[in-house]
């Protein structure tokens, strides 16, 4: 064997040993992962019907229904005589401008700072939009937080007036739902009692 195929060799052994040393010893790559964190659902605001007269408040003798929604998973008491529509995850019951909507979707429990963003980011697309600072609670046993908004229709094409709407928001949350239950009621009549009825039937099934 030539002296110059030895060196040759010997040069390609020290070569791929360098690579092997190299590739040993280099230090791992970290990476990172971005956590998300939770966010309330989004849904719409309510906004009530200029043309709609505002209703009295609820009889102290009214009397409630039982409406069982069997595909969104959840029952919940109403006024009888109400008008419903709706089914599955959105349910809306309405007298004028007496306004109760059930939204249900899968989401992660929302906290007092998803409720926020969410409601910060309705309030760009309704101008009108105005809330309160949210509230934890719990509701027979879900978690729950409340947030109240109030809205304004647009106005009367006759008369110019505008109607203003008081909505009580409440996210209850259960299993990997979370249900979006909007009472609203015109500002100066009083449905507190009613609506405190009808949430505190909220059961999930």
């Amino acid at each position: 064997m030539k002296l110059r195929d030895v060196v040759v060799g010997f040069s390609v052994l020290l070569t791929v040993g360098a690579l092997a040393v190299g590739c040993g010893s280099a230090s791992p790559v970290s990476t990172t992962t971005a956590v998300t964190p939770p966010q309330a659902p989004v849904s719409g605001a309510l906004t009530p019907e200029a043309q709609a007269t505002a209703t009295g408040d609820v009889p102290d003798n009214q009397v409630f229904l039982t409406f069982s929604n069997r595909a969104a998973g959840y029952s919940i008491k109403y006024p009888e005589g109400w008008a419903q529509r709706g089914s599955g995850s959105v349910v809306v019951f309405q007298d004028k401008n007496n306004l109760v909507r059930i939204t249900v979707s899968r989401a992660t429990p929302p906290s007092i700072g998803s409720v926020i963003d969410a409601m910060k980011r309705l309030a760009k697309v309704s101008p009108s939009l105005r809330f309160a600072g949210p509230t934890s609670l719990a509701l027979h046993g879900p978690a729950a937080v409340k947030i109240v908004y109030s809205t304004r229709s647009a106005p009367n094409p006759v008369t110019g007036k505008r109607v203003e709407l008081v909505v009580d928001r409440y996210y209850v949350s259960h299993a990997g739902r979370v249900a979006v239950v909007d009472l609203g009621t015109p500002r100066g009549v009083d449905n507190v009692d009613a609506y405190r009825l009808m949430i505190e039937s909220f059961r999930w099934r």
